[in-house]
């Protein structure tokens, strides 16, 4: 019999190789071989992954190494969400990250890299996607019990909509429930000072590190 330290080590190898198959084959073997569903997932599938964050953060892979691995996941996940389900088991998470470009903001590319680097650390990450206004953030978040509220700006003119977020939590009295973070290429640390931003990171894997900080895992 196989040992489990194997299985798991199996698909946390098929994660980081971004293969798809072995995965999803990886991740039956570890059910058939007395893996419980929770453990694969966050053995097998989320070590993998986070390891699929430290690589890319070092530049030893680049984004499209990392949409395989995250491909890879869904895979795994397709066999082992319904034998969570079915054993009335739980996986734990980093948190919950509401993520969006700011009011009048269409640029994607950073906000897309931190939401993916997010999942792999753990994370539950809705993308509400580009030009989001103050209320729909404070919306989202209320909705989905957020921890942070992460709010990109790719042009100095959308940059006030990240104070904007901030002032509306200020306004309804609930800027204490949400962590505030914010980035782009203009966004400095005196600007989030500024707005009142609980954090701001240069890079998306530096707004990984700062969000797990936030919450208490780093």
């Amino acid at each position: 019999m196989t040992d489990k330290k194997d299985l798991l080590a199996e698909l946390q190898l098929a994660i980081i190789e971004g293969d798809g198959e072995r995965a999803r084959e990886a991740a039956q073997k570890c059910l058939d071989g007395g893996v419980t569903p929770t453990e694969a997932v966050e053995v097998g599938l989320r070590d993998g992954l986070r390891v699929v964050g430290e690589l890319f953060e070092k530049l030893e892979i680049f984004l499209p190494d990392m949409i395989l691995a995250a491909g890879a996941g869904t895979e795994a996940m397709k066999v082992l969400e319904p034998a969570i389900v079915a054993s009335n088991m739980e996986t734990t998470s980093a948190g919950t990250v509401i993520v969006g470009a700011s009011k009048g903001d269409i640029h994607t590319i950073g906000k897309n890299i931190l939401a993916m680097l997010l999942s792999l650390a753990g994370f539950k990450v809705h993308d509400l996607g580009e030009d989001v206004g103050a209320t729909t953030f404070l919306e989202e978040a209320r909705k989905h019990k957020a921890d942070i509220i992460a709010i990109s700006s790719l042009m100095t003119s959308t940059m006030p909509g990240q104070r904007e977020v901030i002032k509306l939590l200020n306004d309804v009295n609930e800027r204490e429930k949400f962590k505030v973070i914010v980035g782009g290429a203009p966004v400095t640390q005196q600007w989030a000072d500024q707005i009142g931003a609980d954090g701001y990171s240069e890079t998306a894997a530096g707004g990984v590190t700062l969000a797990l900080k936030l919450v208490g895992k780093n």
